[in-house]
């Protein structure tokens, strides 16, 4: 038996090791996914939270498991647990309409909302708050595989068509590489933390003995500093700041 043969081999009956597993992880994914949509139709929330959780914690991240999440804890008047979900899962799916719709009306809710300050950054490139990481960087890998190709053309055969093409796509290319960039920085800086308690008391120190500055609500957005035995230092848009109890609020990026 030739090493080709052998590799053929192993490699059908890999595949016929692994599919199996792979269908039955997936039917039982399905099972549970129908399970916990069953539970929202008949009201039954808590349920269909726990089952969105557990397929979730299993390693199923889809924005749509976040967004019922978000669903299921907004009908049980869970504001903050939903805002945190809704918001989780617009780093899935940024242009769902339903999603925009539902985080906005959530926060229309919010006690303490405070909007966040866009920077010029931002502002310029304003199309990156709709698209996820991995398209942005998929989106520069094209451009970077066209750039260079027309480069390459350019060298050995020089003419007006490719000049002016050359010149267009250095534009889309910086633009590209730019938007990575600061999309790759947000992603990885984003300190956002959201209130999943009532109601909690922000302080002037990591000690339940120290002043209350003041209070904030569920679904208020804060920016994590640091945290302290327990305790996390908060920063609020409008530049407020303290500390607050870790299990009175929870990051948006796990």
């Amino acid at each position: 038996m030739t090493g080709f043969s052998r590799v053929i081999i192993v490699s059908i009956g890999l595949l016929l090791f692994v599919n199996p597993a792979a269908a039955t992880e997936k039917r039982q994914w399905q099972a549970l996914f129908a399970k916990a949509n069953l539970a929202y139709k008949e009201a039954r929330f808590q349920e269909a939270a726990e089952g969105y959780q557990e397929l979730i914690g299993s390693g199923y991240g889809a924005g749509v498991l976040y967004y019922n999440l978000g669903n299921a804890y907004f009908r049980q008047d869970q504001l903050g647990r939903a805002i945190l979900s809704y918001e989780r899962a617009r780093f899935f799916i940024p242009r769902d309409g339903d999603l925009d719709f539902n985080l906005r009306h959530a926060y229309l809710l919010v006690e303490d909302f405070i909007p966040e300050s866009q920077g010029f950054e931002s502002l310029s490139l304003f199309w990156l708050d709709s698209l996820r990481l991995d398209e942005v960087f998929w989106g520069f890998a094209i451009l970077n595989v066209f750039f260079w190709f027309v480069l390459l053309i350019r060298l050995y055969f020089r003419a007006d068509w490719n000049y002016y093409l050359f010149l267009v796509l250095l534009v889309f290319w910086f633009l590209a590489g730019l938007s990575f960039g600061l999309k790759w920085y947000q992603v990885g800086n984003d300190h956002r933390t959201v209130v999943v308690a009532d109601e909690v008391n922000i302080l002037a120190g990591p000690d339940p003995k120290d002043t209350v500055l003041f209070r904030l609500h569920a679904g208020t957005i804060a920016h994590y500093e640091r945290s302290e035995d327990g305790w996390y230092l908060v920063t609020l848009p409008d530049g407020k700041r303290g500390w607050v109890k870790a299990e009175a609020i929870e990051l948006v990026r796990e």
